[in-house]
């Protein structure tokens, strides 16, 4: 049964949600909760510092339309189209069925319907606070915090959740659904889905994991590149078009690498399988370095770093 909230115990409960609401941080141990066990006082804390971010973010959505999203877009459809292409590059034919519905269930809009739900349910109130934000953002509502941008996209384990913002981004090179799906790959083990594994062959795809980054940024363009082109010219013009002042924000991708290979897989038959190589274990990077890398300088395009705001 929990302790009865004393004046003390109210205010600093008061002060722990007003700090988690201006910074998303809150305290792993919920001492502020008044109750006789841990687990009990976690819980309402968790539960009570929730309920205050969707009452603030019902407070604050009030008023603003949700206009983004086309009006004959339907989720599922949308993201087959956005990341079967991907899958079939990566993936076998046994296997791209089940790769392709675990993806067509990774992705959640934060729309209106799904937001608040999303808050209660999803794991870490750090991870709630955040998705509040994009979801506001999305509304060109008050955010919380400092107010900067956030990202388009979170990804954790097998659950991607995207911004309506999704739908109005001007980036010619940016696909936050592909971007997340990719994550994916390297956080789904292949028995959790009913695929063969092994020791050796643990997780969907071999990344590594100082590439992860690098090989969802690789993916999103790349999606990108052959949305917009036909063939293998086409390829090599618009990445060269886009080359020169592009750079990714996250400091563990190198832009050079990343045009690097970008230029070889714009090259290759199934350029999908070329950034899988150079993004995996140490083993099979060493191999694709003595069978000689087509990334070198590809058609002409410099290796200068990448200048676009490619954002995570």
């Amino acid at each position: 049964m929990n302790e009865e909230k004393t004046p003390r115990m109210s205010d600093r409960l008061d002060q722990e949600v007003a700090h988690y609401l201006a910074t998303g941080e809150s305290d792993p141990v919920g001492c502020a909760f008044p109750g006789e066990h841990t687990f009990e006082r976690l819980t309402g804390y968790d539960r009570h510092l929730r309920g205050a971010l969707i009452a603030e973010v019902r407070n604050r959505e009030r008023g603003r339309p949700q206009s983004q999203v086309p009006a004959d877009v339907e989720a599922a459809a949308w993201v087959r189209r956005k990341v079967e292409p991907m899958i079939t590059g990566l993936f076998s034919s046994v296997e791209r069925p089940v790769v392709l519905g675990v993806a067509e269930r990774s992705i959640l809009f934060l729309t209106r319907e799904t937001i608040h739900r999303t808050i209660f349910e999803v794991p870490y109130l750090g991870s709630a606070w955040t998705i509040a934000n994009m979801y506001l953002h999305s509304l060109d509502a008050p955010m919380l915090g400092d107010g900067a941008s956030p990202a388009v996209g979170l990804s954790m384990e097998m659950k991607c959740y995207v911004s309506l913002g999704y739908f109005v981004e001007e980036d010619p090179l940016a696909d936050y659904v592909v971007h997340e799906v990719a994550h994916i790959f390297h956080n789904c083990k292949r028995q959790t889905i009913g695929l063969s594994h092994s020791r050796s062959k643990e997780w969907l795809l071999d990344i590594a994991y100082a590439k992860r980054e690098t090989f969802a940024y690789a993916c999103e363009a790349y999606s990108r590149i052959l949305e917009q082109t036909s063939g293998k010219m086409e390829r090599r013009g618009l990445l060269t078009r886009y080359a020169h002042g592009l750079e990714p924000c996250d400091d563990s991708v190198n832009g050079a690498e990343l045009l690097d290979i970008l230029a070889e897989a714009v090259e290759a038959r199934n350029g999908w399988k070329r950034i899988l190589a150079r993004c995996s274990g140490v083993k099979k990077r060493a191999i694709h370095q003595q069978s000689g890398g087509e990334g070198d300088a590809v058609a002409g395009i410099s290796q200068e770093v990448l200048r676009r705001n490619f954002s995570a």
